[in-house]
Protein backbone atom coordinates (compact mmCIF):
# COMPACT_ATOMS: atom_id res chain seq x y z
CA UNK A 1 0.00 0.00 0.00
CA UNK A 2 1.38 3.37 -0.93
CA UNK A 3 1.73 6.21 1.53
CA UNK A 4 -1.07 8.12 -0.24
CA UNK A 5 -3.43 5.10 -0.09
CA UNK A 6 -2.56 4.52 3.55
CA UNK A 7 -3.22 8.20 4.29
CA UNK A 8 -6.60 8.11 2.52
CA UNK A 9 -7.66 4.94 4.33
CA UNK A 10 -6.54 6.41 7.67
CA UNK A 11 -8.40 9.67 6.98
CA UNK A 12 -11.54 7.77 5.96
CA UNK A 13 -11.39 5.66 9.12
CA UNK A 14 -10.87 8.73 11.29
CA UNK A 15 -13.79 10.53 9.60
CA UNK A 16 -16.00 7.46 10.00
CA UNK A 17 -15.08 7.23 13.67
CA UNK A 18 -15.80 10.94 14.20
CA UNK A 19 -19.18 10.72 12.47
CA UNK A 20 -20.05 7.64 14.52
CA UNK A 21 -19.15 9.46 17.73
CA UNK A 22 -21.34 12.44 16.73
CA UNK A 23 -24.28 10.15 15.94
CA UNK A 24 -23.90 8.35 19.27
CA UNK A 25 -23.65 11.67 21.14
CA UNK A 26 -26.90 12.79 19.47
CA UNK A 27 -28.58 9.51 20.45
CA UNK A 28 -27.40 9.89 24.05
CA UNK A 29 -28.60 13.52 24.18
CA UNK A 30 -32.00 12.51 22.82
CA UNK A 31 -32.31 9.65 25.32
CA UNK A 32 -31.31 11.97 28.16
CA UNK A 33 -33.82 14.61 27.04
CA UNK A 34 -36.58 11.98 26.87
CA UNK A 35 -36.03 11.11 30.54
CA UNK A 36 -37.60 14.47 31.38
CA UNK A 37 -40.62 13.92 29.13
CA UNK A 38 -43.70 13.67 31.28
CA UNK A 39 -46.49 13.24 28.74
CA UNK A 40 -45.81 11.17 25.63
CA UNK A 41 -49.21 11.47 23.92
CA UNK A 42 -52.96 11.38 24.24
CA UNK A 43 -54.31 8.06 25.48
CA UNK A 44 -57.95 8.98 25.28
CA UNK A 45 -60.68 11.56 25.20
CA UNK A 46 -63.58 10.89 27.55
CA UNK A 47 -66.78 12.82 28.04
CA UNK A 48 -70.02 12.55 29.97
CA UNK A 49 -73.45 12.57 28.37
CA UNK A 50 -77.05 12.72 29.59
CA UNK A 51 -77.72 9.61 27.45
CA UNK A 52 -74.40 7.91 26.60
CA UNK A 53 -75.89 5.25 24.30
CA UNK A 54 -77.90 7.80 22.33
CA UNK A 55 -74.95 10.17 21.98
CA UNK A 56 -72.65 7.32 20.89
CA UNK A 57 -75.25 6.41 18.23
CA UNK A 58 -75.24 10.05 17.02
CA UNK A 59 -71.44 9.97 16.64
CA UNK A 60 -71.68 6.62 14.86
CA UNK A 61 -74.33 7.93 12.42
CA UNK A 62 -72.93 11.40 11.73
CA UNK A 63 -69.16 11.04 12.18
CA UNK A 64 -68.72 7.35 11.46
CA UNK A 65 -67.15 6.53 14.82
CA UNK A 66 -68.03 2.91 15.52
CA UNK A 67 -68.40 2.18 19.20
CA UNK A 68 -69.05 -0.72 21.50
CA UNK A 69 -70.98 -0.42 24.71
CA UNK A 70 -74.32 -0.02 26.39
CA UNK A 71 -76.09 2.34 28.81
CA UNK A 72 -72.96 2.39 30.99
CA UNK A 73 -70.97 3.96 28.18
CA UNK A 74 -69.53 3.42 24.75
CA UNK A 75 -66.01 3.50 23.41
CA UNK A 76 -63.90 3.15 20.29
CA UNK A 77 -60.15 2.74 20.01
CA UNK A 78 -58.40 4.51 17.16
CA UNK A 79 -55.28 2.48 16.37
CA UNK A 80 -51.98 3.75 15.05
CA UNK A 81 -48.36 2.57 14.73
CA UNK A 82 -45.75 3.44 17.33
CA UNK A 83 -43.36 6.11 16.01
CA UNK A 84 -40.19 4.45 17.34
CA UNK A 85 -41.28 0.90 16.51
CA UNK A 86 -43.81 0.67 13.64
CA UNK A 87 -44.20 -3.06 14.26
CA UNK A 88 -46.13 -2.13 17.45
CA UNK A 89 -49.59 -0.61 17.52
CA UNK A 90 -50.90 1.95 19.95
CA UNK A 91 -54.31 3.42 20.44
CA UNK A 92 -56.25 6.47 21.46
CA UNK A 93 -59.61 5.75 23.09
CA UNK A 94 -62.69 7.85 22.45
CA UNK A 95 -65.39 7.20 25.04
CA UNK A 96 -68.79 8.49 26.14
CA UNK A 97 -69.82 7.90 29.75
CA UNK A 98 -73.06 8.50 31.64
CA UNK A 99 -73.09 11.82 33.47
CA UNK A 100 -72.68 10.09 36.86
CA UNK A 101 -69.54 8.14 35.82
CA UNK A 102 -67.31 7.69 38.89
CA UNK A 103 -64.03 7.83 36.96
CA UNK A 104 -64.47 11.62 36.53
CA UNK A 105 -64.09 12.07 40.29
CA UNK A 106 -65.46 15.31 41.74
CA UNK A 107 -64.80 17.22 38.49
CA UNK A 108 -67.75 19.23 37.21
CA UNK A 109 -66.30 19.16 33.70
CA UNK A 110 -67.97 16.80 31.23
CA UNK A 111 -64.58 16.20 29.58
CA UNK A 112 -61.47 14.35 30.71
CA UNK A 113 -58.25 13.86 28.77
CA UNK A 114 -56.17 10.74 29.34
CA UNK A 115 -52.46 11.38 28.80
CA UNK A 116 -49.97 8.61 27.99
CA UNK A 117 -46.93 8.85 30.27
CA UNK A 118 -43.55 7.16 30.41
CA UNK A 119 -43.27 6.79 34.20
CA UNK A 120 -46.50 7.19 36.18
CA UNK A 121 -45.08 6.92 39.70
CA UNK A 122 -42.33 9.46 39.02
CA UNK A 123 -44.73 11.88 37.33
CA UNK A 124 -47.25 11.75 40.19
CA UNK A 125 -44.48 12.26 42.77
CA UNK A 126 -43.10 15.25 40.84
CA UNK A 127 -46.54 16.79 40.42
CA UNK A 128 -47.28 16.34 44.13
CA UNK A 129 -43.94 17.99 45.00
CA UNK A 130 -44.93 20.92 42.76
CA UNK A 131 -48.15 21.39 44.72
CA UNK A 132 -50.52 19.81 42.19
CA UNK A 133 -53.58 18.04 43.64
CA UNK A 134 -52.80 14.36 42.96
CA UNK A 135 -54.93 11.34 43.85
CA UNK A 136 -52.97 8.86 45.97
CA UNK A 137 -54.59 5.81 44.36
CA UNK A 138 -52.87 4.17 41.38
CA UNK A 139 -55.01 1.69 39.46
CA UNK A 140 -53.48 -1.37 37.80
CA UNK A 141 -55.13 -2.93 34.75
CA UNK A 142 -54.03 -5.58 32.26
CA UNK A 143 -53.16 -2.82 29.76
CA UNK A 144 -51.35 -0.41 32.08
CA UNK A 145 -51.41 1.74 35.20
CA UNK A 146 -53.59 4.79 35.84
CA UNK A 147 -53.31 7.81 38.08
CA UNK A 148 -55.21 11.08 38.39
CA UNK A 149 -54.66 14.72 39.20
CA UNK A 150 -56.76 17.87 39.15
CA UNK A 151 -55.84 21.07 37.33
CA UNK A 152 -56.30 24.54 38.90
CA UNK A 153 -59.80 24.86 37.42
CA UNK A 154 -61.01 21.59 38.92
CA UNK A 155 -60.71 19.44 35.77
CA UNK A 156 -59.76 15.84 36.39
CA UNK A 157 -56.75 14.59 34.43
CA UNK A 158 -56.03 10.92 33.87
CA UNK A 159 -52.51 9.58 33.31
CA UNK A 160 -51.89 6.18 31.72
CA UNK A 161 -48.62 4.27 31.65
CA UNK A 162 -49.10 1.52 29.05
CA UNK A 163 -47.68 -1.94 29.79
Amino acid sequence: MTAISFGLVSAAMAASFAVGMMVQAKRNATAEANKDVRVTGIGGVFFKAHDAAKLAAWYREHLGIPSEGDASGAYHQFEWLEKDDPSKTGGTVWAVFPENAPNFGASKSPLMINYRVANLARLLAELKAEGVQVDDKIEDASYGRFGHATDPEGNRIEFWEPK
